[in-house]
């Protein structure tokens, strides 16, 4: 089965708002065991749900409610762009970061996710300990 550009809108777009309130569960159910993650350094890359959680689930430690604004988005087949605005709320402020995000989607399970972002933007405003 292939996806329709609908479709795979549809599946990213049911993926960010699991990953909203951190339901991990729910999210990487959408993520092929296979799928390659790709952020800029220096987070890397790592394969499959268990590898996105390792990454992820430190990272959002520190947040008390996350959002993902779809600014932009555009499909075709199984590729689908799309521009964020990522809002993370800390203890004591808002962390914002603008990210696009390309995503492949095959047989309704994300198999790609690359992230484009200036890691300096991010890391100068997160929390370090």
């Amino acid at each position: 089965m292939t996806n329709t550009a609908n479709e795979a809108l549809e599946i990213t777009r049911r993926f960010l708002k699991a990953m909203e309130p951190l339901d991990y569960d729910t999210a990487l159910a959408l993520v092929s065991p296979t799928c390659v993650y790709i952020n800029p350094p220096p987070i890397g890359e790592v394969i499959g749900p268990q590898g996105i959680r390792a990454v992820l689930e430190p990272f959002f430690s520190p947040t008390v409610e996350n959002e993902f604004k779809i600014l932009r988005e555009s499909g075709s087949g199984e590729i689908v762009f799309l521009e964020r605005l990522d809002r993370h709320r800390l203890k004591d402020k808002w962390v914002e970061l603008p990210v696009t995000g390309v995503f492949e989607v095959k047989d309704g399970l994300i198999t790609y996710w690359r992230d484009y972002f200036d890691a300096a933007t991010i890391l100068a405003q997160w929390p370090t300990g």
